[in-house]
């Protein structure tokens, strides 16, 4: 069984020379403004969709084609959804820092995260910025019932 030497409990205290960035306090910042800012946006999403109107009944595809027709909800909606990632991508960050132990297995997994990031980042956004319910090439059978033919 191995054992650390502990220095003498009267010895001077001597501080190790440690470079280090703010990176994890502003991560740490980040994370209770960013939950709060959260807390909000999902509430009156929740409430809008959910209690003004006919209810959870009355969301349908025509529903979010009338929501994404304003600027004002494709700013909310990617606004949720950026935080949302960040604040989550953030989190799992700190989990896998925690626990992998080997600096290959934390690269990996850092890898694979800021990856899937990456590409729900850019889908969403694509997604709530270029969605179109009415398509100009489409059969009109296959168009909503708001969409002129």
């Amino acid at each position: 069984m191995a054992t650390t030497a502990l220095a003498a409990p009267r010895s001077p205290y001597a501080r190790q020379k440690i470079t280090r960035s703010n990176f994890e306090l502003y991560s740490w910042m980040f994370m209770r403004v960013s939950g709060v800012i959260l807390i909000a946006l999902i509430f009156a999403h929740l409430f809008v969709n959910l209690m003004v109107g006919e209810g959870v009944k009355a969301i349908d595809f025509g529903f979010v084609a009338g929501k994404w027709a304003s600027p004002f909800w494709q700013i909310w909606d990617l606004l949720m959804l950026w935080l949302a990632m960040i604040h989550g991508t953030n989190g799992v960050r700190t989990i896998i820092n925690d626990y992998a132990e080997r600096d290959g297995t934390r690269l990996v997994l850092k890898l694979l995260l800021y990856v899937a990031f990456t590409i729900v980042v850019v889908l969403g956004t694509l997604v709530i910025f270029t969605f179109d319910p009415c398509p100009a090439d489409a059969p009109a059978e296959l168009l909503a019932s708001f969409c002129t033919a």
